[in-house]
């Protein structure tokens, strides 16, 4: 199967989206808690001018709208190859980041070359344990 968006996020659930939080967002949030040594945040400030230098900030995001980025794989090459030292750093501070990959990311309010905006739902739905399926002992 091939998929056609790829998106870095980890565990925590931003409350303006109630989705899991972007790479953006939680590198951004180990620097206000104090948590990154100075020459990390040093390098993840290069990693981050270097996206805002080369893809659009849409305007739902700089609003903080309930809206999620995703790379389109057809063009994230050089996107992951340029976000590798900010999943480093990451995972240097024992933060989880996850890949993820999907086909439906939500409704899509913006688009570009290498990005998609989409809508979330802006609820997170949490089921009952459904009955185990495997067979009895």
């Amino acid at each position: 199967m091939q998929f056609k968006y790829a998106r870095i996020q980890g565990n925590e659930v931003a409350k303006n989206t109630m989705y899991a939080k972007g790479i953006f967002s939680m590198c951004w949030q180990l620097i206000r808690d104090d948590v990154m040594d100075e020459e990390d945040v040093d390098l993840f400030k290069e990693i981050d001018s270097w996206f805002a230098e080369t893809l659009p900030w849409p305007e739902a995001c700089r609003n903080q709208e309930p809206v999620v980025c995703w790379f389109k794989t057809e063009n994230a090459d050089e996107m992951l190859k340029m976000i590798r030292p900010a999943m480093w750093l990451l995972e240097r501070y024992n933060h989880p980041c996850f890949l993820v990959y999907t086909n439906t990311p939500g409704e899509i309010i913006y688009e570009d070359h290498y990005q998609v905006v989409a809508k979330t739902p802006g609820f997170i739905q949490i089921d009952e344990v459904q009955e185990s399926w495997s067979p009895e002992d």
